[in-house]
């Protein structure tokens, strides 16, 4: 795909950054996007959890308390008069839950948006589209488009597929899995959630350690269930084999330590954090829910257990590390996937052919 013509301007309307895969997902679009000649301007209620390098290379602006229900109605406002002094073509809401938001802001500035949906709508939860400016709706998975459109009645050529995509590294400095002159680390990366199904995790952990009381277990991430998570890990009376890394601005460090990476989550719209595991090579085991079945073959880039089952979990995790060449070989299997079919490039450049199709439908039918 060729650059833009013209440097086409683009707000990505956000939620606060957070660690986890749909913050990571803005970021990415904000840097890769000016490689088409986009210039691309983020605006979020907090940014603090941003790497001050990245964050310095990007045009991100804080608007404090813009996500509150009552206050945030006059920062919107604020940032509406900022926003006029270098309108956008379009504006990119990142998330539903700023959703009213970011569509407010597209009728007072009369101009296009898309909408990127990254999850699933909870059981009783509305999504209420402005048809007149939605030019439409990305999702990350064919599971998250076919749930969108049940619960919401919306046409199918209205919302589409861009699956989430990650950077793939060099691996040449990594030891290799399972080798000898370490501990073997298994770990998972994320919110810590109670939709993440960790709990299973550590229960896993116990029965591992039972066999094998030479694994360590790392939890990275933050979030409102850290302290049960902890309390459990001291009642399974497993702490000194776990160690939790709240304080991170990104995975990539505790990921490159991981021998074996799970993902335990109960729902799961793709896995973006996975993802980014299998770009290092890793081995991973994940829950078949949701979007995990369009990323995982099962015995080839990766082992699917059912979920909320501590047991397969833990059986899955000994198949690994009593096996390191199988885990070499199906993390190298899951490397070679992303390569193929995740690459952030991937991502951008068909999001991008998007922006020009809002662009130029707003354009034809005189709404910009």
């Amino acid at each position: 795909m060729s650059k833009v013509d013209s440097s086409m301007k683009v707000l990505l309307f956000a939620g606060p950054f957070e660690l986890r895969g749909t913050s990571a997902y803005t970021l990415r679009l904000a840097h890769y996007t000016a490689d088409y000649g986009i210039r691309a301007r983020v605006v979020c209620p907090d940014a603090s959890k941003v790497d001050p390098g990245i964050r310095s290379k990007l045009d991100i602006t804080e608007y404090r308390n813009l996500n509150l229900p009552i206050l945030g109605q006059a920062v919107l406002r604020l940032v509406k008069q900022e926003v006029e002094k270098n309108i956008p073509d379009l504006i990119h809401i990142q998330s539903r839950h700023v959703l009213p938001q970011g569509q407010w802001m597209a009728r007072k500035l009369k101009r296009p948006f898309l909408l990127t949906v990254n999850d699933y709508l909870q059981s009783d939860e509305k999504l209420r589209i402005d048809l007149k400016w939605c030019r439409g709706i990305i999702t990350v998975s064919e599971s998250v488009k076919k749930d969108l459109i049940a619960r919401t009645g919306l046409p199918e050529d209205f919302v589409l597929v861009i699956s989430s995509g990650v950077d793939v590294p060099d691996v040449s400095h990594l030891s290799p899995v399972l080798s000898l002159d370490h501990q073997p680390v298994v770990g998972t990366a994320g919110p810590l959630e109670a939709i993440k199904g960790l709990p299973y995790f550590l229960g896993a952990a116990s029965r591992v350690l039972a066999e094998n009381p030479n694994v360590q277990f790392l939890i990275s991430g933050a979030g409102p269930e850290e302290g049960n998570l902890r309390h459990l890990a001291r009642d399974l009376e497993i702490t000194a084999n776990v160690t939790f890394v709240p304080n991170l601005y990104d995975f990539a460090i505790s990921l490159e330590a991981m021998d074996i990476f799970c993902l335990p989550s109960l729902r799961q719209g793709l896995g973006t954090i996975m993802l980014e595991a299998m770009a290092l090579a890793k081995p991973v085991i994940a829950t078949g829910v949701g979007g995990v079945y369009s990323v995982i073959r099962d015995g080839e880039t990766g082992l699917v257990i059912p979920p909320s089952n501590s047991e397969s979990l833990s059986n899955s995790i000994l198949e690994l590390l009593n096996d390191p060449l199988k885990a070499r070989a199906m993390g190298e299997s899951a490397r070679e996937l992303v390569r193929q079919q995740f690459r952030v490039e991937t991502m951008v450049e068909k999001t991008v052919e998007q922006y020009q199709l809002a662009v130029q439908g707003a354009v034809s039918t005189g709404s910009a």
